[in-house]
């Protein structure tokens, strides 16, 4: 009798991804995944010939950035430290070319200046 393998939820979410990408659904794809699934997502955007840049997030994680190669050369200029020192225009950028809601990354990039401006 054939065994059926589980497939991990990080995986099936990390496919789900490439799949709204080719799809069209978005330019740019963030994710964050266990270090222990790093070759398999590399050798699957590989074979399909997708760009993508990994960032270590501690010992356990990367962040797997993946998609058009005109927003990645942005992000190599823009995501060269960890993602909570990015600046707020920084992360204005980021939200943007991720896809997230326009008025929300406004909110949340006024919300970070006047931070900025209280704690000065």
């Amino acid at each position: 009798m054939a065994t059926k393998e589980t497939v991990p939820g990080e995986i099936r979410i990390f496919l789900n991804h490439i799949y709204e990408f080719k799809k069209g659904v978005r330019n740019m794809v963030l994710y964050t995944i266990n270090k222990e699934y790093e070759d398999f997502a590399v050798k699957r955007l590989e074979s399909q010939h997708i760009s993508y840049l990994i960032q270590e997030v501690g010992t356990r994680k990367i962040n797997l950035f993946f998609g058009k190669r005109e927003c990645l050369d942005t992000i190599k200029h823009i995501v060269n430290r960890p993602l909570n020192y990015l600046t707020p225009e920084e992360d204005f950028i980021l939200g943007s070319m991720l896809g997230y809601d326009l008025c929300q990354q406004c909110r949340r990039y006024c919300q970070k200046k006047e931070n900025i401006m209280v704690a000065v």
